[in-house]
């Protein structure tokens, strides 16, 4: 038995579509309006207040107002704008039929992560979600991987591995002690997964089912 943490957007799901129109949404509230919605898709994955200001200089009181408006669109719209990658149900249903752990470690709010897993049917593979607060008090990877660790106190970190798409996911799950596999098909290009010296790096959802077994 193992311990499996997943990240959601960019790894379970393709989250594209619903995250840059809810970022261009939020934009267009201080009069920047975007065309080119794929140039929003740095905001996959890390926290948001973090990206309005990493991309657009906003300081920390416009960003959190920023990330208000953003979830105005993303809470009607945007949440369910959205698809499963292929092979993950088969994957996560894998992984519960071998006894292993399955836990949701996302960057997006728990409310949000919850109704995106009942809206596809695959809660009943996960033990607990642990995702971000609506009060921006725990946003960080590190913060949300410590926080699910404390439903497993007994077990050993050798036996716990993260899977995600993007640096935070890695970076994150080091700065608690566990180990990462990171993939492709997300949102992190290659230069960075690599830079990050993950355990592994998997191109396919099925790639990563048999590196997981490996372990």
């Amino acid at each position: 038995m193992k311990i499996v943490f997943f990240d959601l957007d960019g790894t379970i799901t393709d989250p594209k579509e619903g995250i840059t129109k809810s970022v261009a949404y939020a934009l267009a509230k201080y009069g920047i309006h975007v065309e080119d919605l794929d140039s929003l898709c740095p905001f996959i994955g890390p926290p948001l207040h973090v990206s309005f200001q990493e991309f657009y200089g906003f300081d920390a009181e416009k960003s959190m107002e920023a990330v208000k408006y953003y979830r105005e669109y993303y809470r009607e719209k945007g949440i369910f704008e959205c698809y499963l990658y292929e092979g993950i149900p088969e994957l996560l249903k894998h992984l519960k039929d071998k006894g292993d752990i399955v836990v949701l470690a996302t960057s997006k709010p728990t409310e949000f992560a919850k109704q995106l897993l009942e809206h596809f049917d695959i809660m009943k593979y996960f033990d607990h979600v642990s995702g971000s607060t609506m009060d921006g008090s725990r946003v960080e990877k590190a913060d949300i991987l410590r926080y699910a660790l404390r439903w497993y106190p007994d077990v050993p970190k050798k036996d716990m591995i993260m899977v995600g798409d993007r640096k935070f996911d890695s970076l994150g799950a080091a700065e608690v002690g566990i180990r990462c596999v990171l993939v492709e098909y997300g949102y992190g290009d290659i230069s960075e997964l690599e830079a990050c010296k993950p355990l592994a790096i998997r191109k396919t959802v099925k790639e990563v089912q048999n590196f997981l077994d490996s372990i």
